[in-house]
C-alpha cells in the first residue's frame, strides 16, 4: 500500500492528509459504516444516535473537528474510501466505507497513526473501540484496558473498550 502524498494509479490505495473539501465525504463514510453494522452489540436507537441521527451527510461536525484533530484519508484513484483522525497519542475515529472494508485500509490508517506517534517519540497509543471494532484492534496488537461507558452527544450511553498499544519509538 502506497502512503505517498498523492495516488500513483487509479486502483492503488494511498493515504494523504484530509482537506476541508473532504468533510462531506467523511460524513457520508461515517454514516454508511454505521448503517452497515448489525444490531448485534448496540440497539437500533444507539446506532442511530452514533451517526448523529443523520441519514444524509453533514460536514459541519467534521469541519469543527478538523480544527483540533489530525485527519488522514485513504483514497483509491481520487475517491476517498476511509479516514482516521487522531490527536497526538489517541486515535479518535477510524471509518472505512463498507464497500472497501476487509481490504487492509483500516489497518493502513491505524499503522500510519502509530508511525506518526512513534516519530514524535510516543511509546504508547490509545483508542476507544466500539464493541464491533475490538477484535480488529486486538489483531493489530492493541490490548484491552477496560470496558467503559461512552457518552454520545445526545446523552445515550454505549459500552466501549479502552485500548492501548505499545510502540517502538523511532529515535535517531
Amino acid at each position: 500500500m502506497n502512503v505517498s502524498p498523492e495516488p500513483m494509479s487509479a486502483k492503488e490505495i494511498s493515504l494523504r492528509p484530509a482537506k476541508e473539501t473532504d468533510a462531506w465525504v467523511l460524513s457520508a463514510i461515517h454514516i454508511a459504516a454505521i448503517k452497515a453494522l448489525p444490531e448485534t452489540f448496540y440497539t437500533k436507537k444507539e446506532l442511530l444516535t452514533w451517526r448523529n441521527n443523520c441519514d444524509k451527510p453533514d460536514d459541519s461536525n467534521i469541519l469543527k473537528r478538523m480544527k483540533v484533530e489530525t485527519f488522514w484519508v485513504a483514497i483509491e484513484g481520487d475517491v476517498v474510501i476511509g479516514f482516521a483522525s487522531f490527536i497526538v497519542d489517541e486515535l479518535i475515529r477510524l471509518y472505512v466505507h463498507p464497500k472497501y472494508q476487509g481490504k487492509s485500509i483500516g489497518r493502513a490508517l491505524v499503522q500510519h497513526f502509530c508511525d506518526q506517534a512513534a516519530d514524535q517519540g510516543i511509546d504508547k497509543v490509545i483508542t476507544t473501540a466500539s464493541l464491533y471494532a475490538e477484535g480488529f484492534y486486538l489483531r493489530l496488537g492493541f490490548t484491552a484496558i477496560q470496558r467503559a461507558p461512552h457518552y454520545l452527544r445526545s446523552g445515550v450511553v454505549v459500552p466501549v473498550t479502552k485500548m492501548s498499544k505499545a510502540l517502538a519509538t523511532n529515535t535517531i
